[in-house]
């Protein structure tokens, strides 16, 4: 069995554009027409996320965790790659990865449409 999220977008283009530019997704493709909306899918490894248009398709301000390996080493990697961390300054871990009392260093990454990706490695 394999779970895969549909991430509600606002717009695909920019969705798609910061998932490939800034979180290192590769794009497989998008389905859309003028009288249609949007449908797409990232991948990265193992992980595939679809990002959706459709009125039907979930909510935006969804959640998706990651566990990742070396998180520090990523969150540097997204910085250098034009994350922008500016809007979120009240939120420490959107500033960098942050030990949690539950067992974990995580930090957060939030989307174009304000869907919030928490990257976390066990501690």
């Amino acid at each position: 069995m394999r779970v895969i999220p549909i991430i509600k977008c606002i717009d695909m283009e920019k969705s798609v554009a910061f998932y490939t530019n800034i979180l290192d997704f590769e794009h497989v493709g998008t389905w859309s027409s003028e009288d249609f909306p949007a449908y797409s899918i990232i991948k990265k490894n193992e992980i595939e996320i679809h990002l959706s248009t459709h009125s039907g398709d979930g909510v935006l301000g969804n959640v998706v965790y990651l566990v990742v390996e070396d998180v520090d080493s990523l969150f540097k990697r997204f910085l250098a790659r034009g994350l922008d961390i500016s809007y979120k300054i009240d939120s420490p871990v959107h500033q960098g990865p942050v030990n949690q009392t539950w067992g974990w260093r995580e930090f957060y990454v939030t989307d174009p449409s304000g869907n919030t990706m928490r990257f976390g490695e066990k501690l």
